[in-house]
């Protein structure tokens, strides 16, 4: 997998990207993503309680989620990104105002990545 590390901003906080060159898409980091929507200072604690709450979530959740080698404050760690349909998903079992504006954000992103691959073929 060639990988292309980004950060994205969602209402100017920040959200890790990784761009996939084989596939041609986008890998988000959840954790990033629950902090933004939820404001939770432990977005971890709130993915568990998500999964218990969601448990058709919990029992996909390994085809969801996809490890990935990032560069963290601690070093390089594997940290658990989703591809944009897999994130979707996740944003559904999130009760949040924010969640809306952010599946437009995040199918826009996509989308202008995908424009520029068209423009270099």
């Amino acid at each position: 997998m060639t990988q292309h590390n980004a950060i994205k901003l969602f209402e100017e906080k920040r959200v890790r990207a990784i761009w996939d060159d084989k596939e041609e898409k986008w890998y988000f980091s959840i954790s990033d993503v629950v902090a933004v929507l939820t404001d939770s200072v432990n977005p971890a604690d709130y993915l568990k309680k998500m999964r218990k709450r969601d448990p058709l979530l919990a029992q996909g959740w390994g085809q969801f989620v996809t490890p990935l080698l990032v560069s963290t404050a601690g070093g390089m760690q594997k940290v658990n990104f989703a591809d944009t349909e897999a994130m979707l998903r996740i944003i559904q079992s999130i009760p949040s105002p924010k969640a809306e504006p952010f599946k437009l954000w995040i199918a826009r992103v996509a989308s202008e990545r995908l424009e520029q691959i068209q423009k270099i073929v």
